[in-house]
Formats: structure tokens, C-alpha cells, sequence
């Protein structure tokens, strides 16, 4: 069983910031929203910021903090985020601590993912708040902002339930996991 939250879908105004349709953007009439190409959201975001903020929180926990981007997911974007959590390795850390943001680029929303250790020992809405600062970014086109203090939250609030233990090694890629389709 994985702990979830998600958010997102529904941003309005301009994400990448300014009114009007730049490059890679489209509006959708309906919605009244822009949609970001996800080469333009790639070209957006600082990711060795995003690096670097993974590596800070994973030195304050035993838990492991992934980051994964792709332009959709779908209908059920909770099991494409499953999928990658499985593609990635995430099950097979010791603890069965590791955390993935599940990012569909290209409709503004999200999904984040705990593993069983984490489910087992957390209260029920741990990643709402966290879901809750991660959407108000995103719909403001903050979207490094957005991620590196979710990053920063998941790292505080992972401290409390699984400190960093003596030679604690870190198990899995700080990088940014990209997906084209």
C-alpha cells in the first residue's frame, strides 16, 4: 500500500508566468487556463536546484525522494505514478522509504507517493499540505519553487518518522527522471 496525495489540474492563468499564449502554450477556451508544452515546463525548471534540494532533505532522513516528469499520464494518473514508483526501484529500498512526485507536465498536475514503510507509519493526510503549497505553486507558474519546497517539506517531514541512521547510504538517483511520451 502507497501513501498518496494528489493536486493540480485545474491551474489557471498563465503558468510560465505572464498573461497571453508564448510559445509552446496553448489556451484551452473551456477551462480558461494555458497549457505548457512539457519541453517549455523542462526549459522552466532549474533541475540542479531540484538536484541539489533532494540531496539536502535526504541528508536529514533515511527516506528517499525521487522526482519524475512526463507530459501526461491520463485518466488514472495515480497508476501511471505506481508504475514509475515500480519502474524506478522504489519498493526495493531497505526501509521502504523512498517518496516520488509524479509530475504530468503538460496537465498541471500531480501525484505524491509514498512507499509501504511510509504508509504504515504516517497519519492519514501526511502529503496534503504538502499537495496543498505544491498546486498554489504550480498555479502560479512557480514550478522549481514548487517542487524544491516539496522536496524541502518531504525531507522535514520524513526527519520525524525515519531519521538518518549511521552509515545510511543513499539507495537510489537524486536526478530528475524525464519521460518524452
Amino acid at each position: 500500500m502507497l501513501s498518496a496525495a494528489a493536486g493540480g489540474g485545474g491551474a489557471r492563468g498563465a503558468p510560465g508566468g505572464g498573461p497571453g499564449g508564448g510559445r509552446g502554450r496553448r489556451r484551452r477556451r473551456r477551462e480558461r487556463r494555458l497549457v505548457m508544452q512539457q519541453k517549455e515546463f523542462l526549459k522552466q525548471l532549474d533541475q540542479q536546484r531540484i538536484v541539489e534540494a533532494i540531496k539536502h532533505a535526504e541528508r536529514q532522513t533515511s527516506g528517499e525522494i525521487r522526482i519524475h516528469v512526463q507530459p501526461k499520464a491520463g485518466a488514472d494518473i495515480r497508476r501511471q505514478a505506481e508504475k514509475t514508483f515500480e519502474r524506478l526501484g522504489m519498493t526495493r529500498t531497505k526501509l521502504r522509504d523512498g517518496v516520488l512526485l509524479f509530475v504530468a507536465s503538460e496537465e498541471q498536475r500531480f501525484v505524491i507517493l509514498g512507499d509501504r514503510g511510509i504508509h504504515e507509519k504516517v497519519p492519514p493526510g501526511f502529503w496534503d499540505d504538502i499537495a496543498a503549497r505544491l498546486t498554489r505553486r504550480f498555479k502560479n507558474g512557480e514550478f522549481t519553487d514548487g517542487i524544491v519546497e516539496a522536496i524541502e517539506a518531504a525531507g522535514e517531514h520524513l526527519r520525524k518518522y525515519f531519521p538518518p541512521a549511521a552509515g545510511d547510504v543513499d539507495e537510489l538517483s537524486d536526478d530528475i527522471d524525464i519521460t518524452e511520451r
